[in-house]
């Protein structure tokens, strides 16, 4: 009896075998068993091809892969930047990640295995942005389903996975500065705050007054109806005045830098190894903006403005990462114990001015805001091998939190030519809003090798994983205001002299709470799933293996609005209380060396993130743009298919082409609404929507015996792949929509969403090159990078208005690494351009011939220089 095996890990367990497949294989079964009788039959194992040891081969799914070498060669700082060079991959906003064409809420994202909560109010899905390359080994992207994984599973999954433990003990330490062309050394806008913001950290400049906490302890709102004009002078006065109201321009914003230090060590003992690393880094960099915001209105066949302002913002971000892990080794049984932990802030200042038909005025506004995002990790592993049993488990807590305080907010009139402000009438605020999610996993899985005569190499896996994720949100809104309308000459005050002590009184400002006055003030949401799965792996046929199998999830959401000045207040909330079985199956057949074809189909699910489920406004800084949940949001159901061919030249160089396919139901997407203020933009479930595309993928390396001198012993990489994605929302006549608008009745669909549309985020068309070159030791590396995404809608347009459009354009980037030696000490120094060919940030409306400028504004062309060094 003859036996095909693909090159798979579970066939190559002898290195002998592998180098002279099948016989081996036999010769190395004879010596353990003798020579077999006469007669009998006997079992042999034809492999094809040579042994490549490539991850994305091995996977029983279909996958992408972003190696610790890519890392490298690439000098992304993010894992979401490295991703964006993977085949159907996109990134939106430079933190959240669509594959496929689909948006973040149809992918979920692990750290080593297990799940993360978000600290961002419109995502439960955690930005990408926070996990600086330095801590990362690589990055797996499943594009297939397979049953051990959570079943919110849409476009893919992808798994951070973080740095191991070292063989050998080692310092790293490097640096960094770099440079925008729009914002480095140029004008900008900056107010003072605190004394350490430069560090990412606050030194209690921003705290809550300790008038205002006492106030909002009562448990009543903070106006002239609960409180004395005595108390609320004195809780008025208490605020932060001029070191956070005071927008101050300057025309030297600083350069861009960063520091990393990393070290590792490991000791062998007679009963197992231990190891350790530890990583830690600060960043610092600056970004202006100068844009054009308009907003448009239908007129006959084209588009109007609304709104034309000129906004300009300088915001400064700082990061503060660290990652320290622990490993134990012993025969047959592993643990690993890690902790992560990222601060990530953006502290910005922005003044937005131009003509305003909602306030029918030339107006401005000024801003400050401070938005602090961290996020605190911890993990314990095991691995255990019996044998032929096989025992992984896996248990995590962590924690995110997004702290906002002192979001300010000044508008302005312009008369005559001089600003004035009135506290009377024109808008001002100061907010404090605070988030916090937490998220408890645990998981084991169990492998079990089991011999049988139908199924050859077979494998039964099966396993449990329940996952709790809480939350809570809550925002606080005051402002100031008068009982009668000031002078010019108190309008015409520098804002820090018109908001100081002096004029805060019962006959001046006067402070009140507006809190929930749109909206709920806070919520609270909650997530339990409970999931277990079977499924098993094997060859069914020669040359032809399976993955099959099933997962029985449960999961109990609620979103909850709170009121927060009467607790026993029936508000908006919702329950969605569901259990699926999502079967899964792939198919690799290995009909030829170094080649196989997979086939793959599964049911999965998306679920409504918390934030799109809360009636809580929330200001996005990067839109700005006002959103609001809609409690009426359902489950998405998906139904996909896949299937590639597969090429393999080597470690790390490959050909693929794929073809994909997904029925959504109930896909959720993103509406504008029109408001008293302006526009908002919620959520509501479309009716169906498909998406199919084929994607290519290549990257080989190749080493040309030119005899050129230096060009002999270099190696060029040439790698590229495209995708390219059709995504279609169905709406029919009968089809119904329930939107927040409407207080959760039914409306048309047609209404809202328009037959044909693609779905939001998808771009049809992606693709990326990369040219490089490196030299045979390593020491030399260039790249060329360049990466495509065409036009993605954003959000839904108002009924009847055309849909938002970003165009992000070619984005082209330059690497270069050169390895040299001082006094016997090896450095690496690093050159990276970023966007040479100045694309914009390009977000827009257009009918018959009209556009309307959302949201265009330069982003800038980026250099910057590093230095590292290993010990």
């Amino acid at each position: 009896m003859t036996k095909l095996h693909r090159p798979l890990a579970g066939l190559l367990l002898c290195t002998t075998a592998l180098m002279a497949p099948g016989l081996v294989h036999a010769q190395t079964a004879a010596a353990q068993t003798g020579a077999p009788p006469a007669g009998a039959e006997v079992e042999e194992i034809v492999v094809r091809g040579k042994y490549i040891p490539e991850v994305m081969r091995e996977t029983s799914e279909v996958a992408s892969i972003v190696t610790p070498e890519d890392l490298v060669r690439q000098g992304d700082d993010t894992a979401a930047q490295a991703l964006t060079r993977l085949a159907g991959l996109s990134v939106v906003s430079g933190r959240f990640v669509y594959v496929r064409g689909l948006g973040e809420r149809y992918s979920s994202a692990l750290l080593n295995g297990s799940p993360l909560p978000s600290p961002e109010p419109l995502q439960r899905v955690v930005p990408l942005d926070l996990f600086p390359s330095n801590v990362l080994a690589g990055v797996n992207v499943q594009k297939t389903y397979s049953p051990n994984l959570p079943g919110e599973f849409g476009g893919g999954l992808i798994d951070l996975r973080t740095i191991d433990i070292p063989e050998e003990s080692f310092i790293a330490l490097g640096v960094s500065a770099g440079m925008n062309d729009e914002t480095s050394l140029k004008q900008g806008f900056t107010y003072y705050g605190g004394d350490s913001d430069w560090t990412g950290v606050d030194d209690g400049t921003r705290e809550l007054p300790q008038a205002v906490r006492q106030a909002i302890e009562t448990g009543k709102r903070i106006d002239s109806s609960n409180f004395s004009p005595e108390q609320l002078t004195v809780i008025g006065r208490s605020f932060q005045n001029a070191n956070i109201n005071l927008l101050q321009s300057t025309n030297d914003v600083p350069f861009n830098g960063s520091f990393d230090i990393s070290g590792g060590t490991s000791w062998t003992f007679d009963w197992g190894n231990l190891g350790f690393v530890a990583v830690g880094g600060y960043d610092s960099s600056w970004q202006t903006r100068r844009a054009i915001q308009q907003e448009g209105v239908v007129s006959l066949e084209g588009l109007a403005v609304l709104e034309d302002l000129q906004s300009n913002s300088t915001q400064n971000d700082i990061v503060i990462n660290g990652l320290t892990s622990v490993a134990l080794e012993l025969d047959n049984h592993t643990f690993k114990w890690t902790n992560f932990y990222v601060r990530n802030v953006t502290k910005e200042a922005r003044s937005v001015e131009g003509e305003s038909s909602r306030a029918s005025n030339y107006i401005r506004d000024d801003f400050t805001a401070w938005y602090q995002r961290e996020l605190i990790d911890t993990q314990l592993t095991g691995q255990h091998r019996f044998g032929d049993l096989e025992i992984d488990w896996r248990g995590s807590y962590a924690r995110t939190e997004r702290d906002v305080p002192y979001e300010r907010q000044v508008r302005y009139r312009r008369v005559d030519g001089t600003y004035l402000h009135n506290p009377q009438a024109d808008a001002n605020f100061i907010r404090f809003s605070e988030l916090e999610d937490k998220a408890s996993g645990f998981g084991v899985d169990l492998r079990y090798r089991l011999e049988n005569p139908l199924i050859a190499d077979f494998t039964v896996s099966a396993g449990y994983a329940w996952y709790d994720n809480e939350r809570f949100s809550d925002s606080r809104v005051f402002r100031f205001t008068m009982n009668s309308t000031p002078s010019i000459a108190f309008q015409m005050q520098r804002v820090d002299f018109l908001y100081s002590d002096f004029n805060i009184g019962p006959d001046g400002l006067i402070l009140r709470e507006v809190t929930g006055s749109e909206g709920a003030a806070a919520y609270e949401a909650s997530l339990t799933t409970h999931g277990i799965y079977l499924q098993g792996e094997g060859e069914i046929l020669p040359a032809v293996r399976a993955t099959f199998g099933a997962r029985y999830e449960s999961a109990d959401q609620s979103v909850q609005a709170i009121d927060l000045f009467n607790p026993n207040a029936d508000l908006a909330g919702r329950q969605l209380e569901n259990e699926y079985l999502l079967p899964a199956a792939t198919i690799t057949w290995n009909f030829a060396e170094n080649q196989q074809l997979r086939f793959g189909a599964s049911k999965t699910i998306a679920r409504p993130q918390f934030r799109e489920q809360a009636p809580q406004l929330y200001l996005d800084p990067e839109s700005d743009r006002t959103f609001i949940g809609n409690p009426f949001l359902v489950d998405s159901e998906l139904i996909n298919l896949d299937a590639r061919y597969e090429r393999y030249f080597d470690r790390g160089q490959f050909a693929t082409l794929g073809v994909f396919y997904k029925d959504i139901d109930r896909p959720i997407e993103s509406v504008v609404n029109e408001s008293g203020s302006g526009l908002q933009q919620s959520f509501l479930n479309a009716p169906k929507a498909t998406l199919y595309g084929f994607e290519a993928e290549f990257k080989k390396f190749f080493e040309p015996e030119l005899n050129l001198g230096w060009i002999d012993g270099v190696r060029f990489l040439v790698a590229a792949n495209y995708t390219y994605t059709k995504a279609e929302v169905k709406v029919g006549s009968g089809d119904v929509v329930f939107p927040i608008t409407n207080n959760g009745n039914p409306a048309p669909a047609e209404n809202f969403v328009i037959d044909g549309s693609p779905l939001q985020g998808q771009s049809e068309h992606l693709g990326n090159v990369q040219l490089g070159l490196e030299s045979a030791d390593g020491a030399t590396q260039a790249t060329l990078l360049a990466n495509y995404a065409s036009e993605r809608i954003t959000a839904r347009g108002q009924a009847g208005a055309p849909d938002f459009v970003q165009d992000p354009g070619v984005l082209l980037d330059f690497t270069f690494r050169q390895r040299f030696a001082v006094w016997n000490q090896e450095f690496t120094f690093g050159f990276e351009a970023r966007n040479l060919l100045g694309e914009e940030f390009d977000e827009h409306q257009e009918r018959g011939g009209d556009e309307i400028r959302l949201n265009n504004y330069e982003i800038g062309r980026s250099f910057s220089v590093s230095l590292s060094t290993r010990f």
